[in-house]
């Protein structure tokens, strides 16, 4: 599907994508294709690697845009949600007990029960609280309550709910909101197809931060790092180590977004073959050339993310190339 693109810069990168490869002592074993894209809060495009055009699933880098619902309809604001509850609402968690708790204050001060949340119960796991899109799915029923919608059918793409996350979205990338495709998620709820320079818009939006609600979600996420993700994982050690100025949010399948505070810009980047590791490599690499961390916080983050056996080494080639104009 061709998504009617509005951004400030359409026009097609021709550079080449980023290639990470995998070495096993000196010998190649497995090359990753990875694209990504730099776009500041008018959709410019600044600078790329690969196909900037490039659609895929914004997959789970769409939950702090998902949770806009959940503050603009005064849903939040009604069950007093803390900064700690929105920024679960915007996580993938790791399922800790901490993070059930403040999965379950929603639904609780929302009087919505338990097994009221369609997200699945993971394996080994004894509750759907420990899912880890549970923030998102207690926020959607939170929302679908205050606005007296059905909670059964909250997932369906034809709900209110998801709808008016269309229409917020929409409004971001200044594109009619019927030109949106969605798909259902590993969890059940809507996710959107999107060009890479769209989901670098949203980031570069969600930096800056000019609407209230954004500004809520921004301040939350970095507010407690932790319950966006957990410790060890990516965006959690990110945000720590980025002194709290680097938001950021993965998705399944090798996408990850990367916005900094006030400057306006995003990354989005997608590995082709939908690789964790690949994706991590790249960021890193990124954030690197873009002089976004300091070196010493880069290091820390390749010895406790880029873990791989002995023997073993990633690669990453290539670099991102201005806009042509």
């Amino acid at each position: 599907m061709e998504l009617t693109s509005r951004l400030g810069n359409p026009k097609r990168s021709s550079y080449l994508p980023l290639q990470v490869n995998l070495k096993r002592d000196s010998s190649l074993e497995s090359i990753h294709r990875v694209h990504a894209v730099v776009c500041d809060s008018k959709g410019r495009i600044l600078m790329g690697a690969g196909n900037s055009e490039f659609e895929c699933f914004i997959r789970s880098a769409l939950k702090p845009f998902q949770a806009l619902p959940f503050l603009t309809s005064g849903a939040a604001e009604k069950i007093n949600c803390d900064e700690k509850g929105i920024a679960v609402c915007c996580g993938s968690h790791a399922g800790t007990t901490k993070h059930a708790r403040e999965v379950f204050k929603i639904l609780w001060n929302s009087s919505i029960e338990v097994n009221s949340l369609q997200c699945p119960t993971p394996k080994n796991a004894k509750s759907s609280l420990q899912h880890n899109c549970s923030g998102k799915h207690a926020a959607f029923l939170a929302t679908s309550k205050k606005m007296d919608w059905q909670l059964e059918n909250y997932l369906d793409a034809k709900h209110p709910l998801q709808k008016e996350v269309n229409r917020l979205v929409s409004e971001i990338l200044r594109l009619p909101s019927d030109e949106l495709f969605s798909a259902r998620d590993d969890c059940g709820a809507p996710t959107l197809r999107l060009q890479l320079n769209q989901m670098a818009l949203l980031y570069a939006h969600l930096g800056e931060a000019n609407q209230a609600e954004l500004e809520q979600i921004k301040r939350s996420m970095l507010a407690y790092p932790e319950l966006v993700a957990g410790e060890g994982l990516f965006d959690t050690e990110l945000m720590i180590r980025g002194h709290r100025q680097l938001i950021s949010k993965g998705g399944a399948e090798g996408i990850q977004c990367i916005s900094r505070l006030g400057e306006g810009m995003g990354i989005a980047i997608k590995v082709e073959d939908g690789s964790k590791r690949a994706k991590h490599a790249v960021a890193l690499h990124l954030l690197r050339q873009l002089d976004w961390l300091t070196p010493a916080a880069l290091d820390e983050l390749e010895e406790r993310i880029l873990l791989l056996g002995p023997g073993l080494q990633l690669e990453v080639q290539g670099e991102l190339k201005f806009q042509e104009i």
